[in-house]
């Protein structure tokens, strides 16, 4: 009786094995699935890559700058912005950035025609709230919806979800 409860063990050990490895490999999947929208608006520029907080803390010093940055994108009526996704800093609009989408500058799904916002699939790519990769042109003139913002980035060239 010994050898059949010892039979059933390593099968129930094995199964529970095999579970665990399918979803972490499920898991794992789902983290390189980014999706990358790009436009040829400013093709040939370099852009250069700035932290969140250096962007916001010295951000007359990027003015008309090409740079790119990460952050949270959220978007609500009369609101588009970049904010830092840092747990220990200042999330006010003040110390966001207005993320300003243009039709001269269109996004496309990268190696496709369908737009950032056109339905996939029949349906559209939920942004708002989440972590995106973003390149553009620093408008320290530009400060958004009601002058709301330190800056905004315009001629958005290449949107990455994260």
């Amino acid at each position: 009786m010994a050898s059949t409860y010892a039979k059933h063990t390593c099968i129930i050990l094995f199964a529970k094995t095999a579970f665990l490895f399918v979803i972490i490999a499920s898991m794992q999947g789902c983290k390189g699935n980014k999706l990358t929208y790009n436009s040829n608006c400013d093709e040939g520029i370099a852009f250069k890559k700035v932290r969140f907080n250096e962007l916001v803390t010295h951000i007359k010093a990027y003015d008309q700058q090409y740079i790119e940055v990460s952050g949270t994108y959220m978007e609500s009526k009369e609101q588009s912005a970049l904010y830092n996704d840092s747990l220990f800093t200042d999330h006010s609009n003040k110390h966001a950035l207005w993320i300003n989408f243009s039709q001269d500058c269109p996004l496309y799904l990268k190696g496709t025609r369908t737009g950032l916002f056109e339905p996939t699939n029949g349906e559209f790519v939920l942004v708002n709230n989440k972590k995106i990769k973003i390149r553009g042109k620093v408008d320290l003139h530009n400060t958004g919806h009601l002058g709301q913002y330190c800056a905004a980035i315009d001629r958005i060239s290449l949107v990455e979800f994260k």
